[in-house]
Order: C-alpha cells, then sequence, then structure tokens
C-alpha cells in the first residue's frame, strides 16, 4: 500500500501496524515514491547476520580449495594506443 506522507504522519501508529501485519509500506511525496515502512523483523532478514570476513570466508564453498594463482612478472607490458 502507498501513503501520501501527510496521511502517514496523521496515522503513524496504523501505518506501523500495517508495515506489522501485511509487510513494506510505501511513502510518497506528491506522487513520488520517497521511503519505505517495514517491520522489524523484515529489516532484521534483509540486514542477515553480522559476520566477520574471516568466518565469512571459512563459510565459502571453496574453503579448503587449492587455488593455483600464475602471476604475470614482466616489468612492463605493451599497451596498444
Amino acid at each position: 500500500m502507498a501513503w501520501q506522507i501527510q496521511e502517514a504522519k496523521a496515522k503513524f501508529s496504523e501505518l506501523i501496524r500495517t508495515a506489522q501485519t501485511q509487510g513494506p509500506q510505501t511513502i510518497t511525496n506528491h506522487g513520488q515514491e520517497e521511503a519505505v515502512v517495514l517491520s522489524k523483523k523484515d529489516y532484521d532478514r534483509l540486514r542477515g547476520p553480522k559476520i566477520g570476513l574471516v568466518e565469512l570466508c571459512r563459510n565459502s564453498p571453496l574453503y579448503g580449495v587449492d587455488l593455483k594463482i600464475v602471476r604475470n612478472k614482466t616489468v612492463s607490458r605493451r599497451v596498444d594506443l
């Protein structure tokens, strides 16, 4: 559902309840979508769990794969202009 900004201000409690029961609610200003109100549950789901870089890498499906990286060790390279 889309709410005009004036209506959202006037019916803020209803806006919050609707976001909790029916999902994200769009706020419009002069016909343009400006914001979305969503429940804390939806926000937490979208935000995802906080994990560190090390844990993220360890949970990767590529964890433990032996990668062979070959690098070009020349000092310069040819560039066509």
